[in-house]
């Protein structure tokens, strides 16, 4: 009976306490579809605002659903629509793959968005090309039917046996990103080269990637499929925005918001604290932290929840008898001990994950390669998972600077101020681990001014991190093909950073620890500095070689238009590999074109091919850049075009060494600069003759005057 009445009073409490902590009941689901309206088609798919069924229930005509044997078709595409998502204001539609077994170019135009406010989306989709000998590439209305993306995949050799399912090989299927804002777009899929040979089906399409698997090794693989889903991105116009915002409340105003696209278009979200539809009035309802979290303010605090918000409020301590103290007491340390000890499990589960990631990721292998030789603190530094977290918040999608076939690249801010840019690999495989550890290794030994700087990498992380130096001024790429009126590009700059380029390679080459060959030289991986200074970045697929290797037989790696194609055809790269790379971007610099256009397609050349033919035929200034002839001298083109066309011939071996091309760059700037001494050298001569006539005239005055002194020059 002693013991018996604790107990009993014990249950007392914990049964006042429960009743005093029930939860209040969840509020109701958030409003999706207007009132009175028709909320779903089909058993899966829910139709938000401003789209709609019944007549009233879309915004207007362009949002209109039709829903025909329980599936729901946007009547403005006459697209099937497979989801809606309201978060983030995408719509998932059914879209056919493209298929050709022809030799000839076979091209399909996709739906046209241009006049609704709709467009394909650049977060979500990706572009495929799939099959043997197969150049698969987008074209859009919206910049004059031009090439917008592309890829090109080759046939597997057979001794080629690895697959790579992420298609980033461009062995009988390959990948690429998708550009921004397009309304309209078109697909073609063609042969690389003609051949008489049999011919292989050719296959391209446009997928959402968030639910697509990458599960590619060649065109069996997609033979039966005959659509994918694909995502767009959709808006409303602000005159819309504007109506819908009528009547409604302050306090209504504050729990959504909507952002212009710059484009007459706005993207609308619901607020911090709230959820639901924010094209709806009053349609994002407060969210009850307290009921979906149960412990989001922790021990010894009550959650209160408010309007858009909750609070943690510190609970009163009751008076309790004496022993129920102690039980209480005793039941918290026990607790206390279950909880230290459960902590110590996960503390010791994130520990054991992040050194699995570290062995993984290559670890052990980079610290061993490290130690080899003397490593540069500044390049060797390791940073943890959650400080680069931290640097590109959660690696969000704004603080994106690019996307390439071995990773996303995200701008960053260390503690100290310091921006940076870190690179995150696609995804965690062999293949993509190798060239991971290469670009440290080969990082980590370079130290030239024209080399973008490693700071340091992440191997704690999922998949493998790469910390560089910012580079802010974007692409040579972007500097010559997206060219600013306010700075046009002049063959001074041109010429300068051909020349800065030229000495970082002829150092990779012949003043490095051990020679290197970087294997994907192109104007996407020239970037440039505050000052447009040059600097070579994304040593991926580089290699370093002993001194008295000729070359290195790896499988086929590069750009096309950029290729060497002696490399191409025997797998055996050399030093003059990155000089025919090197002779293309030269042809960039002078041309101001693409390696790679429907207009050398259509001759079945590509730029480098068509510059050469029209500087044997004495016709170079028909393709010249109009900044290269207004700015720069006759005798100073030719002798950079020439040089160009020596890095380009079909023989290796008649190509010069990158050093070689680097001292004939050099003496053509210093000819330039020795030019424009003589000249400023001419005008000074000139004004030093004027000043001594002057000087003679004011002394022959002086001598007059001490003659005669009545005569003052005063």
């Amino acid at each position: 009976m002693i013991l018996q009445l604790p107990f009993q009073v014990l249950i007392l409490l914990l049964l006042s306490s429960v009743k005093s902590t029930a939860k209040a009941p969840p509020p109701p689901p958030p409003l999706l579809t207007k009132p009175n309206c028709q909320s779903s088609c089909g058993n899966n798919v829910t139709i938000p605002f401003p789209f709609g069924i019944e007549k009233d229930c879309y915004l207007d005509p362009r949002y209109a659903i039709d829903c025909k044997a329980t599936k729901p078709f946007l009547r403005s595409i006459k697209q099937e629509v497979l989801k809606f998502r309201l978060e983030n204001s995408t719509i998932r539609v059914n879209q056919p793959v493209i298929r050709s077994c022809a030799q000839d170019e076979f091209k399909v135009s996709l739906m046209n968005l241009t006049e609704l406010p709709f467009y394909f989306s650049f977060n979500y989709n990706y572009f495929f090309g799939v099959g043997c000998n197969n150049i698969a590439s987008m074209y859009s209305a919206d910049i004059d039917y031009s090439v917008v993306g592309g890829c090109f995949s080759i046939c597997s050799p057979k001794i080629y046996k690895t697959k790579d399912k992420y298609c980033t090989n461009s062995i009988e299927c390959c990948q690429s990103g998708f550009p921004s804002v397009l309304r309209s777009l078109s697909i073609s899929v063609k042969n690389i080269y003609n051949s008489s040979k049999q011919q292989y089906c050719k296959y391209a399409f446009l997928v959402d990637s968030e639910l697509f698997e990458y599960n590619l090794n060649s065109s069996k693989d997609v033979e039966k499929w005959e659509q994918v889903p694909v995502a767009l991105d959709w808006r409303i116009p602000n005159s819309a925005y504007a109506k819908l915002s009528v009547n409604k409340s302050t306090t209504a105003e504050s729990t959504s918001g909507c952002e212009d696209d710059g484009s007459g278009l706005m993207e609308c979200f619901c607020n911090k604290g709230y959820k639901g539809n924010p094209y709806l009035l009053q349609g994002c309802q407060d969210i009850d932290e307290c009921n979906e979290d149960p412990n989001i303010c922790g021990s010894n605090t009550v959650c209160k929840n408010h309007i858009g918000s909750y609070d943690c409020i510190r609970s009163t301590k009751p008076k309790f008898y004496v022993i129920i103290l102690g039980i209480g007491t005793s039941l918290g340390g026990l607790f206390l001990l279950i909880g230290v000890w459960w902590l110590g499990i996960i503390i010791r589960k994130r520990m054991k994950k992040k050194e699995e990631n570290f062995k993984r990721n290559g670890g052990v292998l980079l610290q061993q390669q490290l130690n080899s030789f003397d490593c540069n603190v500044d390049r060797c530094k390791i940073f943890n998972s959650s400080e680069l977290d931290k640097a590109t918040d959660h690696f969000n999608v704004n603080r994106i600077l690019g996307q390439g076939g071995q990773g996303t690249v995200y701008k960053g801010m260390l503690p100290d101020g310091k921006i940076i840019a870190v690179k995150k690999s696609k995804a965690v495989n062999k293949g993509k681990l190798e060239e991971f550890i290469n670009e440290v290794i080969i990082l980590s030994q370079i130290n030239h001014r024209n080399v973008v700087k490693l700071l340091g990498c992440c191997l704690e992380a999922d998949v493998p991190l790469l910390v560089y130096e910012f580079i802010p001024n974007g692409t040579l790429f972007q500097y010559l093909h997206h060219q600013n009126e306010e700075f046009p590009i002049t063959w001074d700059s041109r010429l300068r950073i051909a020349t800065e380029v030229a000495e970082a390679l002829s150092y990779l080459h012949s003043a490095a620890h051990l020679p290197i060959y970087h294997r994907d030289i192109k104007s996407t991986n020239i970037l440039l500095d505050e000052k447009y200074r040059a600097k070579i970045a994304d040593f991926g697929t580089s290699r370093s070689h002993d001194i008295d290797q000729t070359h290195i037989t790896t499988k086929v790696q590069g750009t096309f238009g950029y290729l060497d194609p002696e490399y191409f055809h025997s797998s055996q790269y050399t030093d003059k590999s990155d000089v025919y790379s090197f002779g293309v971007v030269l042809v960039e610099l002078l041309t101001g074109q693409k390696p790679i256009s429907s207009k050398w397609a259509e001759e079945g050349k590509n730029l480098a091919t068509f510059f050469v033919i029209l500087l044997e035929e004495n016709r170079l200034f028909d393709i010249l850049d109009a900044q290269v002839r207004q700015t720069g001298k006759k005798e100073e083109i030719m002798g950079v075009a020439n040089l160009a066309k020596r890095c380009l011939n079909p023989n290796g071996k008649k190509r010069p060494t990158m050093k070689e091309v680097s001292m004939e760059l050099e003496r053509t700037r210093a000819s330039q600069n020795d030019s424009n001494f003589q000249q400023n050298s001419k005008v000074i001569e000139r004004s030093r003759s004027q000043v001594t006539d002057v000087w003679d005239m004011d002394s022959t005055s002086t001598t007059s005057t001490s003659q005669n002194t009545s005569h003052s020059l005063w």
